[in-house]
């Protein structure tokens, strides 16, 4: 993975929509499954793609409150 310092607005763009789309698959697939053990490695996942999505959100908004 680069040095998130230096992506540009446009990666970090590319990315918080590749990690959108990855809760959406993620969400779909933990509807389909059963049992506990399937339904907490989702939740986890689902939780650790939420987490990158946040950060990186928080780095885009950050990127824009310099260039205000």
């Amino acid at each position: 993975m680069a040095n998130e310092s230096t992506l540009s607005r446009d990666e970090l763009n590319d990315r918080i929509a590749i990690l959108r789309d990855n809760i959406r698959q993620l969400t779909e697939q933990a509807a389909a499954f059963s049992g506990a053990a399937d339904e907490e490695r989702a939740a986890n996942r689902i939780a650790e793609q939420q987490d990158e999505l946040d950060r990186l959100v928080v780095m885009l908004d950050e990127m824009d409150k310099k260039k205000s």
